[in-house]
């Protein structure tokens, strides 16, 4: 067999993801804040863009700035023109878990007596009151934990008394007003400190749960050393319930609840949400206007740009020059992604706003189902645009402030036919729990039948599914014994 080389020509398509396209796709998922910082950097690295902001408003002081007429930037015009403010954009143009709370304690240092002053002080106590906490807060050590008797042999019950005798000793109170300012301080951020043991710490936070659970409190209450050795048939037996909700209660425990609350007191994970977009409603109209502050100006050097047009003087070297053009098609690419990333926000928001006028004038009730396909169709993208766009953006209307995902929603059809939002049956539903009877709650199935009687059909699994959507417990798990 004989072997031969050869060469030949082929003529092929492939979809290849230019560096442009890529920073296009890149800025287009970027929250507000993201993108600032990002603009930032580049502008602090690439010596060809610069920031306008402060010409831009002089500019637009002394004089009013005309739409542009043309849906696309004209880049070319853009270089060559000596104008030095940003040009405005027409957006109307179309175009493996854990199973040990021991690892719920943080790394995070700091001054934990500090802490519990300040908030003992801004609490409103009386100036007895306020003496009383802050000899507490003095004996609450870096863990958390409230020691000033020693230990020995004595049940959590002999600590938890013993300590109250010695507060009461030291600050002349009785030991009532002690424990009274002691159950405050325990309510304190970090909730548990303050704490006499391990089962007074976990069972201040237990109760300070969103949804509290009694039988994770019984746990903690009466349980706890069977708890530390797993065994949870144990504990259902003289619980008298079955064995898979001691696993469901003991993950509450493990995933919920700090053993060590001073160890990470300073730990906020509330965020501050900056809208991307703003909706107002002027007269009958709704307006929508892109939340541009702190975003840089964009525009090109003009030294820069008067080296690219010198004719090979000399004066310039050639290495010198191809550094320049590659930043200048950098920054020129990336003002262009900018403009095309907030265009297209805003012809998102514009189609959102389309499509729940209703509930934008009416409430939640008028949300009406809607999915990423409507709107990309209506704006001519492609679906994963449109869902870049809604990820991590804000959208603050009439009505509060929303994530652009939550106006997206599947439906289901009521018993008259129309069409209603899933999101409104689960406010639905949680109206209904939150207005039971605590000694009596709610099954599943009467759930069902209260949403069937506002014309909301759903099977029985649906609901649950959707219970534990909105962080609601099965009823079993719900009832309060006391």
């Amino acid at each position: 067999m004989a072997y031969e080389l050869k060469q030949e020509l082929k003529l092929t398509q492939n979809l290849v993801m230019t560096p442009q396209l890529q920073l296009a796709i890149k800025l287009l998922q970027l929250s507000r804040l993201e993108l600032v910082d990002m603009v930032r950097e580049e502008v602090q690295t690439n010596p060809v863009l610069e920031d306008n902001a402060d010409s831009v408003d002089a500019d637009a002081q002394e004089q009013p700035v005309k739409a542009p007429e043309k849906p696309e930037i004209d880049w070319e015009a853009y270089l060559a023109s000596s104008t030095e403010a940003r040009s405005r954009i027409d957006f109307n143009q179309k175009d493996d878990e854990e199973d040990d709370f021991m690892s719920n304690i943080s790394s995070l240092g700091g001054s934990l007596n500090e802490h519990l002053l300040w908030q003992v002080r801004m609490y409103g106590l009386s100036e007895d009151d306020v003496n009383i906490g802050e000899f507490i807060i003095g004996n609450i050590e870096e863990d958390g934990y409230l020691r000033i008797v020693d230990r020995g042999e004595l049940s959590d019950d002999e600590l938890e008394a013993a300590t109250l005798k010695e507060i009461s000793k030291h600050t002349g109170v009785s030991e009532q007003d002690a424990e009274r300012v002691l159950k405050v301080i325990q309510e304190f951020d970090p909730i548990g400190a303050g704490s006499r043991n391990l089962r007074e710490c976990l069972l201040v936070q237990a109760r300070n749960l969103p949804v509290r659970d009694t039988v994770v409190e019984e746990i903690i209450q009466h349980h706890l050393a069977s708890l530390g050795k797993k065994n949870y048939k144990v504990i259902a037996r003289q619980l008298g319930i079955a064995v898979e909700d001691v696993f469901e209660a003991v993950k509450i425990i493990n995933k919920e609840l700090n053993p060590s609350p001073g160890a990470g007191y300073g730990i906020d994970d509330s965020r501050t949400i900056l809208p991307d977009v703003y909706i107002n409603k002027i007269g009958d109209d709704y307006v929508i206007t892109l939340n541009e502050d702190g975003m840089p100006k964009l525009k090109i050097s003009q030294y820069y740009r008067q080296i690219l047009k010198s004719n090979g003087n000399g004066a310039v070297p050639d290495q010198a020059k191809g550094y320049i053009q590659d930043k200048l098609r950098s920054a020129v690419w990336l003002i262009k992604s900018v403009h095309q990333r907030q265009r297209t926000i805003y012809r998102v928001v514009e189609c959102i706003v389309r499509f729940q006028r209703e509930f934008l004038d009416k409430g939640l009730k008028y949300l009406k189902p809607l999915v990423l396909k409507n709107v990309a169709e209506e704006i001519g993208v492609h679906e994963s645009t449109v869902s870049r766009v809604t990820s991590n953006k804000y959208v603050q209307t009439p009505r509060g402030i929303f994530e652009l995902k939550y106006f997206f929603s599947t439906g289901m059809s009521k018993s008259d036919g129309s069409d209603i939002a899933v999101e409104y049956i689960k406010e639905k539903m949680k109206n209904i729990i939150k207005s039971e009877d605590a000694r009596n709650p709610l099954s599943d199935k009467q759930i069902v039948d209260l949403l069937k009687e506002s014309g909301i059909v759903l099977a029985r699994r649906t609901a649950a599914k959707y219970r534990e959507a909105l962080g609601f417990l099965s009823s079993s798990r719900r009832k309060t014994h006391f």
